[in-house]
């Protein structure tokens, strides 16, 4: 043993993030931001009027929500990709929105291009906050 130069050693195999080890992994998040939609949908959507509405409820989590039509009618889906602006949703939110229709029958519609125009008086965070500090 003496002779051995004992900082040729390998360090142990120690995954990051292991306890003790100081280093965490910053993964992704999963939300998608954007969809991707063929061209021939995004301009039937473009051309349909724009419409009002309340957010009838929003989960971040999920990804998804649903918009109560101002003027009656079924409720809409809204997916979290076609929520522009950088504040979250929540239920009473009155939102300005374009109708798509939902592939592949089309059959449904769903709301997109949604923007909030009158927040309700509850405090709104920004889509950049952590899930675990907003919910």
């Amino acid at each position: 043993m003496s002779g051995e130069d004992i900082t040729s050693e390998k360090p142990p195999k120690i995954s990051p993030g292991s306890p003790g080890t100081g280093v965490t992994l910053q993964l992704p998040s999963p939300i998608v931001t954007r969809r991707t939609r063929t061209q021939s949908t995004c301009q039937i959507a473009l051309s349909n009027p724009e419409v009002m509405g309340k957010i009838k409820s929003f989960c971040r989590t999920k990804g998804h929500g649903f918009i109560r039509p101002t003027d009656g009618g079924e409720d809409l889906f809204v997916h979290i990709s076609d929520v522009e602006g950088e504040y979250i949703p929540l239920e009473g939110d009155e939102v300005r929105y374009r109708l798509c229709p939902i592939p592949p029958k089309r059959e449904k519609m769903q709301a997109t291009h949604v923007q909030i125009v009158n927040f309700t008086p509850e405090v709104h965070l920004k889509w950049n906050c952590s899930v675990a500090e907003g919910f």
